[in-house]
């Protein structure tokens, strides 16, 4: 694999070609034009020990009030000394939440000990107003809730038993190199949320990879109750977080992968002609980019949809750390259409980055390195290059498919 730079591409304002620069910059949109950059540290992979908690119940009666709570309660009374943080911490303190800032700021990745909240916020779960913010949290809460007890109370017989058995046999599964996904705890969680949704959709239903989207949420909303503490997590000790905790929790991350879903529900209707529309915009991507390593795709017999169906319908999921998947939503959440338009965009970045790699191999050793590429080691850095990659790409051709079309 090619070192942690990236490339830094400079339009040379030409129909069919782009000036290639190799470089180890990153691009935001506050900086790609001037081309001008900043390094972040990288943040450590989630890992943690097995645990032997068992619960399996259902939410209680009366989900925790405020679990995740002000978004300065976690903070000491001083401001922080950070940059990064003193922004965050002004934003997300203001009596109405200016939208557009906060998007700003979270596009090249937010704290942790503010990102629950920050992704609450941008995704629309929790409205902008602080003075509604903690009865719109404790009525959602307690609906879902209400909900769960309703559904599970006469059993699991009374469950619709091909997806309630589909959805037993996927968690397992779920993240299996995480001890956090592996905590029986954990997982009876993901079971009723996962159930929750495809019952409330079902003109869609369960579709695996949903399972795969749920972890980003659970993983940041058990991180915020651990106020700040990442060590009880990264030791799967979740313990100290109790059952009422443990359903905000759930009722949060149901809501969130809904909000979610809203915006890409087409990937997982009958036959999924979202990701069949989004793989031929990657293909048509990658060719105007680089028609070179597009036509060697095609001399071998490579179909996008043989390796690009999975990069869209799990987001990605499977071919980064959840550490990357988590600062790439950070992007994702503060871009318009982010899952979607966005995601394609990362999708070519990742293809080009190893196009010279890739001309040099037949099928199926490209079916091979596409089906497990090199990413699983990338750190931030990386992630954050891929990234601003991805957003030049936009910059260039979103919007302007004709005039910048090779012919």
């Amino acid at each position: 694999m090619e070192s942690s730079g990236f490339w830094r591409r400079t339009p040379a304002f030409t129909p069919s070609k782009i000036h290639v620069e190799y470089s180890g910059q990153a691009i935001t949109p506050d900086t790609a034009v001037r081309g001008l950059s900043s390094q972040r540290t990288p943040s450590p992979e989630p890992t943690s020990r097995p645990l032997t908690t068992t619960s399996q119940s259902p939410p209680s009666d009366h989900l925790s009030p405020l679990s995740i709570q002000s978004p300065l309660s976690a903070q000491s009374p001083h401001k922080p000394a950070d940059p990064t943080h003193e922004k965050f911490h002004m934003a997300l303190g203001a009596a109405t939440i200016d939208l557009a800032l906060l998007q700003k700021l979270s596009w090249t990745g937010i704290p942790r000990e503010y990102r629950a909240i920050t992704w609450q916020l941008l995704m629309g779960y929790l409205p902008l107003a602080s003075t509604r913010r903690a009865g719109t949290l404790q009525r959602k809460r307690k609906e879902y809730g209400d909900w769960v007890r309703q559904t599970f109370a006469r059993g699991e017989d009374a469950l619709d038993r091909v997806l309630w058995r589909q959805i037993q046999v996927d968690v397992p599964r779920t993240s299996p190199g995480s001890p956090v996904f592996q905590n029986p705890r954990v997982q009876r969680c993901l079971e009723r949320i996962l159930y929750a949704w495809a019952a409330r959709h079902p003109a869609s239903g369960y579709v695996q990879g949903i399972n795969d989207l749920l972890t980003p949420f659970v993983y940041v909303f058990l991180e915020a109750e651990c106020n700040g503490d990442t060590t009880a997590l990264d030791r799967a000790d979740l313990d100290a977080i109790d059952d009422a905790q443990m359903d905000g929790v759930e009722a949060d991350s149901f809501w969130s992968l809904s909000k979610l879903l809203d915006g890409i529900q087409d990937n997982y209707t009958h036959a999924q002609p979202g990701i069949q529309r989004q793989i031929v915009k990657l293909k048509d991507l990658v060719t105007r980019v680089d028609h070179t390593l597009a036509a060697h795709l095609q001399s071998e017999g490579v179909e996008f949809v043989q390796f690009a169906f999975r990069w869209i319908n799990c987001l990605l999921m499977r071919e980064l750390r959840l550490a990357s998947i988590i600062r790439m939503w950070d992007t994702y959440l503060a871009e318009p259409n982010g899952f979607a338009m966005f995601h394609i965009y990362v999708c070519a970045a990742m293809l080009l980055k190893w196009s010279a790699q890739l001309r040099a191999m037949d099928f199926q050793q490209i079916m091979l390195f596409l089906q497990q590429p090199p990413a699983l080691q990338w750190a931030t850095e990386d992630v954050e290059l891929l990234l601003s990659e991805a957003y030049m790409l936009k910059c260039l051709y979103h919007d302007a498919p004709r005039h910048l079309h090779k012919n």
